[in-house]
């Protein structure tokens, strides 16, 4: 069974108040119930939609609320993306606007010529579309991927056509 955890350390905080989150998250590494992410954790349609992706031009770039060692296994998996940023990486996650800033930034590209695809409302929707982005939404499957397949397709990341 592979576990990930995603710190959303406010959260934690709400349910644990005074918590240290660093020293359970290095009891969890060494219980040996530590992140773990390989090729079985990515829906079938990742690499061939991102390999279309790049063979169209376009510039591909994996940002998520993960951990740094999350962001180190996804880079590990040699996806064929541009790059693959975290929030642990920067310290500053979704949905806060400064997290869309950097991805615009490192990516190098304009709020109306980029697509966030993302499964989760709050975090990735609203704030993603108040940066100014463009948004597919996908509510299954594993983080940022899912809609991928529909998009090089021609889809919109609801099921229907792109506008």
């Amino acid at each position: 069974m592979v576990e990930t955890i995603v710190l959303d350390v406010d959260a934690i905080r709400l349910a644990r108040p005074g918590v240290d989150v660093a020293a359970e998250y290095h009891a969890r590494e060494a219980a040996g119930r530590g992140e773990a992410l390989d090729e079985s954790d990515l829906c079938d349609d990742v690499r061939p939609a991102l390999s279309k992706l790049r063979g169209l031009g376009v510039r591909v770039a994996v940002a998520g609320n993960q951990t740094s060692r999350v962001g180190d296994l996804l880079r590990d998996l040699d996806l064929p993306v541009d790059l693959i940023v975290t929030s642990g990486d920067w310290g500053v996650a979704k949905p806060q606007p400064e997290f869309f800033q950097r991805v615009l930034e490192v990516a190098q590209a304009a709020p109306e010529r980029t697509v966030h695809v993302g499964d989760h409302p709050a975090n990735d929707v609203f704030p993603a579309r108040a940066a100014g982005l463009r948004v597919a939404h996908r509510g299954h499957c594993w983080g940022p991927f899912c809609a991928l397949g529909e998009l090089v397709d021609g889809g919109d990341g609801h099921g229907g056509a792109r506008q």
